[in-house]
């Protein structure tokens, strides 16, 4: 993102590039699936999931004009514990002690990493761009999660990536003193920029968090899934030099234990089944 920014393009011109080649990608490599993603019947999800995608990035990064990066992103991982109270009250998912545990030392994690929000002022309006991107990514991982169920997961990825690159070629159009114009990469740097997030975050990305969420259910995937502020540290690191603080090892030790106990929790939960059914013979 940085990389493709320094290119020249807007915030919303990468978004849009990333979400379009990405689309695109999925759309080549869907095989049998093609022809049921590209009919009429797509148009609802492909809406519903790619707005959804794009608002929850937009009014993240809305909510940086009002607090600092590291409040943002604070407020925006307690999406796991906002997804778990959902999962539970529409039974999607069950929210058993492992995970509440696990769930704990996630939310441990990032207030380590990040830092929890200051004592000073802080904007409200930040703080509740935040939140609401944090619950908009908690409803969202579970529609996406049954769209994925019932017309499979390149389709559920083709929507939410052609969606979200039609609503931000739509707001790069029309309103681009507020948001920033399309434009177009111009160089190696930022066509390989943009590529990279194509292919690997989005592409690759959204079939592998997709695969996931279908196999270990919406509480533990959101859970999983903090341990991306992780990795994006260790590859700033690599990639931009950028210093790798103890704050940030030691969260990321925390996000790993609690990803060790979901594991051996859905071992010993898979051991016990087993037990059962062949008792049961």
């Amino acid at each position: 993102m940085t990389i493709a920014q320094r290119d020249g393009l807007s915030l919303v011109g990468v978004l849009a590039w990333r979400y379009a080649l990405g689309a695109a990608l999925l759309v080549a490599f869907a095989g049998g699936a093609r022809a049921a993603m590209l009919s009429r019947a797509a148009v609802r999800p492909l809406l519903v999931l790619g707005v959804m995608q794009a608002l929850v990035a937009g009014v993240s990064l809305a909510s940086l004009r009002y607090i600092p990066a590291a409040t943002m992103s604070f407020l925006f991982y307690t999406y796991p514990a906002w997804l778990a109270v959902i999962a539970a009250v529409s039974g999607l998912d069950r929210l058993t002690l492992p995970r509440i545990v696990a769930l704990v030392l996630a939310l441990v994690g990032i207030t380590v990493m990040v830092g929890a929000p200051g004592a000073g002022e802080v904007h409200p309006v930040g703080i509740a761009l935040a939140l609401s991107a944090a619950l908009l990514y908690a409803f969202y991982i579970p529609l996406v999660h049954t769209v994925e169920q019932r017309q499979g997961t390149f389709a559920a990825a083709t929507y939410g990536a052609a969606g979200a690159a039609l609503t931000f070629i739509v707001a790069a159009l029309v309103a681009p003193e507020r948001v920033g114009a399309l434009g177009v990469p111009t160089s190696i740097a930022g066509w390989g920029a943009v590529a990279f997030l194509a292919v690997f975050s989005t592409a690759i990305g959204f079939l592998a968090f997709l695969r996931g969420l279908a196999i270990v259910g919406p509480v533990r995937t959101g859970i999983v899934s903090t341990v991306e502020p992780f990795i994006t540290a260790v590859l700033a690191a690599i990639i931009l030099g950028q210093r790798l603080t103890p704050g940030t090892i030691a969260g990321g030790a925390c996000v790993a234990a609690a990803v060790i106990l979901l594991q051996r929790a859905s071992r010993a939960s898979a051991g016990d089944t087993e037990s059962e059914t062949s008792g049961a013979t």
